[in-house]
């Protein structure tokens, strides 16, 4: 695997490559250099909006539980994705969460909130007791703090599928911590994904000390049906009185405009509903806690099969109250697993260490391994959820693991196959156990395809590496090759499957691209085009008779091809293109897609964007644009401020800046990087990126341009600082100029206990 990676690089600029054993492991604290909140803050300062939504509390690397606050979001036209806004008030804390995400959020459940009083507080209505910050909240890996209005200060942290909060009390005073089952983030630019909750249970001991029960919960950004999640919580303190609650359902937004009130009982069980009813009562529970208690802690386990395995989780994981010894636990981790694996001695500039670190930080919160916690079916291997999405991490957040953490990519790999196995198609997103949405092309096939030219997945048994059976993996390929999937009718587009597979793939099939009979015809015959060329390179492997068959659909782009189209003065572009020799659309201008988003023409980015993405057919594209000089000049065009005159996505909130090239957005993200495929300008490749780190990343809260899209914007940096881009589904690896003097990357081999050492000096 290691000499592929490292002799097929397209330009070598001025730095020293070099692989050595180990090295001796650093004692430097890599912690000290990761900011969670870089990401969480927007283009309006103080705001989320057009932000990173990056969760800022504690997890562990991949960790099921993520520990953190969910605040209010008034703003219409934005959402607290992963519970956090810097402006908002505190509804809850909660345990799962995503990070990153556009669209619709997910999760914001298993929660607590403490207060300090019930006067005026219905517990039916959280704008009731929501409380503002005082002060700016503070974490750190593996912990986070938040002050309340209310005088609590409340501390978090987290274990793979625990969390242990700290809540200190002022003196004196009533002390309560709320416990609303039916808690969830809601959604207010994405109605159609909205989630809800359905149903659950809740139970207490005799002495109020400890509770149990589940939460049934549906939609999100997958459009998910329901979902149980099972829960076991303990406190360090013995409440002085333990009561259950119920309420009738309610409207997710304002539940107050129906004046819903809660019934409290003292039973120490309570049901929302009978069993299968996805619109029970709300139910819950309020523990008030002792005068003198100035302290209180709580311990938290979370699982997707059973209470009996989530207080397992408690007791395995978080075996003691102390606080601290969790915190520093979390951290060792993250050092040992995550930030070691790549190490400079080149600590003069702390901002680069710090944009650097956090971007590592942030690059391993998604997917969450949940591996022994699949319901629904048992494997040999590992299980992975919460994919949001591949069509963001294909490009380069995986070829990192794959550098990096071969193994992990590889258990990757394997959940994604075996997700095939039982439900016939791989994710492009997955959540809760259900697949959906598929933005563009069947993007695992793309993963897949790049451990295998890498070397993944060939376990010899001595190493920590996972096998994979890629006869298999070729199987599920193909079957997003060549089966319809069955269209899930999704409101925001009706022409075929936005759930798995490959939803215009009738066209095709029967044409060689997609006809604007279905939606996103272009950006998804690019896409078609690159996943065929996934299949063709596993084929050669596994199925070389098929070797052909699939380079041979991979050249559909060329059949949306428009060489009399011009634009800005260049000449060639993917354009919308009508069966049955109709042609092409007339008129049409690559510079715009209207809302770039479900219905357009291209998603979230540009059609001058997607003619650049075809990295398995560059020659062929430098031709149809005119040859290296004509290429070059189109590139240059790119990054000229001021051209683009039209936002994408969502509410335009794709995107940054007023080039064409567009930083926040995953279609763009190779672009400054191709002229490395023209001879003698590879230092534009530095250049460009460059400019872009500069202008669009910072150690600042808003450092990001856009959302982090579960790590893959972060990696994009990532690989920049290091002086590498990778090119996916092929054994590239484009070469650039480092920001680090020195530069260690670990390259553990999955076969084996050896690991190897890629040093990097500029």
């Amino acid at each position: 695997m290691l000499s592929l990676c490292l002799n097929v690089a397209i330009a070598v600029l001025c730095l020293l490559i070099s692989l050595t054993g180990a090295q001796n492991t650093s004692t430097t604290d890599w912690t000290t250099f990761v900011n969670p909140f870089i990401g969480t803050q927007g283009t309006v300062p103080g705001t989320s909006y057009n932000g990173g939504n990056v969760f800022p509390g504690a997890a562990l690397p991949f960790g099921v539980v993520k520990v953190g606050i969910d605040t209010t979001e008034f703003n219409q036209s934005t959402d607290a994705n992963a519970g956090y806004t810097p402006d908002g008030n505190v509804t809850a804390i909660t345990f799962l969460h995503e990070s990153g995400t556009g669209g619709a959020p997910k999760y914001g459940i298993i929660p607590q909130m403490p207060l300090t009083t019930l006067e005026g507080v219905n517990v039916m209505d959280n704008l009731t007791y929501m409380q503002p910050r005082i002060g700016n909240d503070t974490a750190s890996v593996g912990y986070y703090k938040t002050n309340l209005q209310n005088g609590v200060t409340a501390e978090m942290t987290a274990t793979s599928h625990a969390g242990i909060l700290q809540y200190t009390y002022p003196v004196g005073g009533q002390k309560y911590i709320l416990v609303d089952v039916s808690h969830y983030l809601p959604t207010q630019d994405e109605p159609i994904a909205e989630q809800f909750y359905s149903n659950g249970m809740i139970e207490v001991s005799e002495d109020g000390s400890m509770y149990s029960g589940y939460g049934i919960w549906r939609g999100g950004w997958n459009e998910g049906p329901d979902y149980p999640v099972y829960f076991c919580g303990q406190f360090d303190v013995v409440p002085s009185s333990a009561q259950l609650f119920s309420g009738p359902y309610t409207d997710p937004y304002w539940p107050n405009t129906t004046n819903a009130q809660a019934t409290f009982t003292n039973d120490t069980s309570i049901v929302g509903g009978t069993t299968g009813y996805n619109m029970a009562d709300r139910i819950g529970a309020l523990f008030e806690f002792p005068a003198n208690a100035t302290t209180v802690r709580s311990k938290v386990g979370v699982s997707w099969i059973s209470v009996d395995k989530a207080c397992q989780f408690v007791a395995s994981e978080i075996p003691t109250y102390n606080f601290n010894d969790t915190v520093d636990a979390v951290k060792a981790t993250w050092n040992s697993d995550v930030l070691s694996t790549i190490t400079t001695t080149d600590l003069s500039n702390q901002t680069r260490l710090q944009m650097f670190y956090s971007a590592l930080y942030k690059s391993h919160l998604l997917p969450s391994d949940r591996t022994g916690e699949n319901p629904y079916w048992t494997s040999s291997g590992p299980y992975y959820d919460d994919f949001y999405t591949a069509w963001d991490t294909f490009r380069c957040l995986n070829s990192l693991y794959t550098l990096i953490e071969p193994s992990r990519e590889e258990g990757i790999v394997y959940a994604l196959i075996d997700i095939w196995m039982h439900e016939r198609f791989m994710p492009d997103g997955r959540s809760s156990n259900y697949n959906g949405r598929v933005q563009g092309g069947s993007n695992a096939d793309n993963i897949l395809a790049d451990a295998y030219v890498k070397g993944l997945g060939f376990s010899s048994g001595n190493g920590t590496g996972v096998s994979i059976n890629w006869t298999e993996g070729y199987q599920a390929m193909l079957m997003d090759a060549n089966v319809v999937p069955p269209n899930n009718f999704d409101p925001e587009d009706e022409t075929g499957s936005t759930k798995e597979g490959r939803g215009a793939l009738p066209d095709w099939l029967a044409f060689g691209f997609i006809t604007p009979n279905f939606t996103r015809s272009v950006s998804r015959t690019v896409e078609y085009a690159l996943n065929d060329f996934s299949l063709s390179q596993v084929a050669q492997g596994v199925a070389p008779g098929d070797v052909q068959t699939y380079l041979n659909r991979s050249a559909g782009w060329q059949n949306i091809w428009n060489h009399n189209l011009t634009s800005l003065n260049f000449t060639g572009f993917l354009a919308p293109k009508y069966a049955n020799g109709t042609g092409f659309t007339p008129d049409f201008d690559p510079t715009t897609c209207g809302t770039c988003e479900w219905m357009a023409v291209t998603y979230e980015a540009l059609p001058w964007e997607y003619s650049w993405t075809v990295p398995f057919d560059m020659d062929t594209l430098i031709d149809f644009m005119g040859g290296p000089t004509t290429t070059e000049n189109r590139l240059d065009t790119m990054f000229i401020p001021g051209i683009k005159t039209t936002a994408v996505g969502a509410n335009g909130a794709n995107g940054v800046g007023t080039t064409l090239f567009n930083p926040g957005n995953e279609p763009s993200f190779a672009t400054p990087f191709l002229y490395n495929y023209l001879q003698g300008r590879q230092y534009k490749s530095v250049l460009r990126s460059r400019q872009t780190v500069n202008q669009y990343y910072s150690n600042a809260p808003n450092g990001l341009p856009g959302n982090s899209d579960a790590g893959a914007v972060d990696s994009w940096m990532i690989w920049n600082m290091l002086g590498l881009y990778p090119v996916v589904t092929q054994p590239i690896y484009l070469l650039l100029s480092p920001w680090f003097d020195d530069i260690s990357i670990k390259l553990p081999d999955p076969n084996s206990t050896q690991v190897n050492t890629l040093r990097i000096t500029a």
